[in-house]
């Protein structure tokens, strides 16, 4: 959940909140690119009564941007609408699910998926059916057999699925916020604490997911298929965002919504932690309001972030040259803002140009790795992390040593990191976690009888 209850207004609703966005070329099927955006932070196996589901109320967007100019291009909406089946029952199922059809199912969610492809609409896909939640061995006893039952081709070779997986981002969030204090770091923060091993606090919690595989050659500008690094062309932006009708009218009498108006964006997000950690808080809740293309006013947050000059503070003498460091942070911006232009990592550019805008901008002529690295380009791994998102990235060990001016000799080759820069981080990696080798790719999510890992949180 690298953006998960990030702001004020959106930590009060949940069902809207874009926790993660993840786009990578697809490593089982490499004609294609998988689009994942998460909502729903942080979803306790045990959900009952009233399992996690997607809103009726809310608009699902995932934008692509394939010409540079920070808008989109193309736009696939995902809307939701909610079946029960007996009203006078309490119980979301009243026997084993055994099929997305099975009579024992009270409560089913179904959902549409439309294109707007250069302001055109078109429907790919209708009444898609939904997985239930992973409720426990009696009610769901053959769990990912039945979630795959919900992995539904439609339209123009496009597969998608909606529905609950593994959370699978990974972070000590109880020592991140505790005043950074990195429990692999710790003794360089409080002298009097021992170092120790990270705690990952996402463990077996789950999360909605929409996934979306893709053809390449829907996403190009011209329908070409992308196959050199070099050209721009093989560059799109990805960014996914919520957005709710402008206004909601509560009957006091029946409990009734009426919702009215145009569509408002309530969340977004393109690159991880950007919200979380980049915009300060007086802005957090306007910048969820605001088009990816529109970033520029807030540049000064990634030109002088706030934890940049916080980590010299909190770790006295570990990065003294971070402590110098005053000039705008350009290789901040060119990661998280343009994109890297060619030149800068030999052999990869995913520049989009000048225009400013959040987005996970990923290359889609990069092979998928033969031995990926959670670490991505940091680990000399071309095609993670700021190269797209990959699943299993380990974003905020990427994002923390930038931060900690790990990448800025990327723009100016006579600054010197810090040794602790390329060290930093909060010591976990993929194995805190679970994936799949194939199409959704996040994980299996944990049911609500087996919740002893939950412990160990």
């Amino acid at each position: 959940m690298s953006s998960h209850r990030e702001a004020p207004a959106i930590s009060k609703d949940p069902v809207a909140d874009n926790t993660d966005t993840y786009a990578f070329v697809s490593p089982d099927d490499p004609g294609t690119v998988t689009i994942i955006a998460n909502y729903l932070p942080p979803e306790a196996p045990f959900g009952g009564p009233n399992f996690f589901e997607f809103g009726d109320d809310v608009r699902y967007e995932i934008h692509i941007d394939n010409d540079g100019d920070g808008a989109p291009e193309i736009t696939y909406e995902f809307l939701f609408h909610t079946r029960v089946r007996n009203p006078n029952s309490f119980l979301y199922n009243t026997g084993t699910i055994s099929s997305l059809a099975d009579p024992h199912w009270n409560r089913r969610q179904f959902y549409s998926v439309t294109r707007i492809k250069n302001g055109r609409r078109q429907q790919l896909g209708v009444d898609l059916a939904c997985p239930p939640c992973n409720i426990g061995p009696a009610s769901t006893p053959n769990y990912e057999a039945l979630a795959s039952q919900a992995i539904h081709g439609i339209r123009h070779g496009h597969t998608v699925f909606a529905g609950q997986r593994l959370e699978g981002f990974y972070v000590d969030l109880g020592a991140v916020f505790d005043l950074a204090d990195l429990r692999p770091f710790q003794s360089l923060h409080v002298a009097s604490m021992a170092n120790a091993p990270g705690v990952n606090a996402t463990s077996e919690f789950g999360v909605h997911s929409i996934a979306l595989k893709i053809p390449k050659t829907e996403l190009t500008r011209h329908g070409s298929m992308p196959t050199n690094v070099s050209d721009r062309k093989s560059v799109i932006g990805v960014w996914a965002a919520a957005s709710r009708r402008k206004a909601h009218v509560r009957n006091g009498h029946n409990a009734s919504v009426h919702q009215t108006g145009p569509y408002v964006q309530v969340s977004r997000l393109g690159n991880p932690l950007v919200n979380e950690v980049v915009i300060p808080m007086g802005h957090k809740d306007y910048w969820n309001t605001q088009p990816a293309q529109k970033e520029k006013q807030f540049l000064r947050y990634y030109q002088h972030p706030e934890l940049s000059k916080l980590l010299p503070v909190l770790y006295p003498g570990v990065f003294p040259n971070l402590a110098g460091l005053t000039a705008a942070r350009a290789d901040l911006v060119a990661i998280l803002l343009t994109g890297l232009p060619a030149g800068v990592v030999p052999n990869f550019q995913n520049f989009t140009g000048k225009h400013l805008s959040d987005q996970l901008r990923l290359n889609m002529a990069v092979p998928p790795s033969g031995s990926p690295s959670p670490l991505g380009i940091l680990g000399n791994d071309l095609a993670g992390f700021p190269n797209g998102r990959r699943v299993f990235d380990d974003v905020f060990t990427i994002e923390l040593r930038a931060f900690a001016g790990a990448t800025y000799a990327l723009v100016n080759p006579s600054y010197h990191p810090d040794s602790a820069a390329s060290a930093v981080t909060d010591g976990l990696s993929p194995s805190s976690t679970r994936y799949l080798s194939q199409f959704p790719y996040l994980g299996t999510p944990q049911d609500g009888y087996h919740t002893a890992p939950l412990a160990a949180v």
